[in-house]
Parts: structure tokens; sequence; C-alpha cells
């Protein structure tokens, strides 16, 4: 098996792992535009509740500290979640550009 290949079932577990719990609970903007936490935190805000299929509104919040502190917990639980890459998985640099041509200036 090539070392990319991996059985079915360590892959579903994968992403099972990264996947939300039942009830676990994000801040969301209000709105169909996906804005990070940093834009606008003063906004309202609307707290998702993940059904195990979709994010569903469950609330608002007067504004994301508001809607954060509302989560509590499940928002670091999320961050601890996702793997980082091992450092022998990483590619390599690619090698710096080199003109094939030689380029001369005029002289002045």
């Amino acid at each position: 098996m090539a070392e990319h290949e991996e059985p079915l079932e360590d892959w579903a577990a994968r992403r099972d792992a990264r996947r939300p719990r039942f009830g676990e609970r994000r801040p969301a903007p209000l709105g169909d535009e996906q804005r990070g936490a940093h834009v606008d935190p003063d906004a309202p805000r609307g707290v998702e509740v993940w059904d195990g299929q979709d994010w569903v509104p469950s609330g608002a919040a007067e504004d994301y500290e508001a809607a954060a502190a509302e989560t509590g917990g499940d928002t670091t639980v999320r961050a601890e979640r996702v793997p980082l890459p091992a450092f022998g998985r990483l590619p390599t640099m690619p090698k710096p550009y080199r003109p094939t041509i030689p380029v001369h200036r005029p002289h002045s």
C-alpha cells in the first residue's frame, strides 16, 4: 500500500474526530455573510447548535463576546480537535527560481 493511501476505517475515524459533537454550540454572524469574530465584534450574533447533521440556530446574543460566553468551552474543544500536520509529511521546499538565459543590463 502506498504511503498516501490509508484504510477506509482509519479515514472515517479521523473525519469523525474532526466533526462537531452533538449539542456543540458556536457563535455565528447574523445574516448571509460568513465573517470572522474580528469583523464588527459589537454587532449582534447568533448562537448555533450542532444537531448531528447541520448547525441549527438556537438563540441570539448582544455581541460576539456575549455569544462566545454563551457557547462556553465548546470553542476551545473544537480548536483542539484540529490536528496539526506532522513535520515529516510537509511538502518539500521548492528550489529558488534561476533564469535559464543570462540577463545583462546595458551600460550607461
